[in-house]
């Protein structure tokens, strides 16, 4: 169990990693809107990783806030890029 959970970490802290270098270098603004999206998913998926290590569910409500935050950042987002095309 150890070796998994070192396996999970090292890979949610490279992929975190990436994509904060994504949101430094990212050419565009929807570029570095989607990492900040990717962090926000990498960072719900670290906070069920550790709940499911320890067996507890109270970070639960903290998963509640950070999905809906992604969601909301994903439909501004959609709204910010199609009201720039027209």
């Amino acid at each position: 169990m150890i070796v998994a959970v070192i396996l999970v970490a090292l890979l949610l802290s490279s992929a975190a990693a990436l994509a904060l270098f994504r949101v430094v270098r990212g050419p565009a603004l929807l570029d570095r809107v989607v990492a900040a999206e990717v962090l926000i998913s990498i960072m719900i998926g670290a906070l069920g990783a550790e709940a499911a290590v320890n067996r507890h569910a109270t970070t639960l409500p903290i998963l509640i806030v950070l999905s809906s935050l992604g969601f909301v950042g994903s439909v501004a987002l959609v709204r910010f890029a199609a009201g720039e095309e027209a």
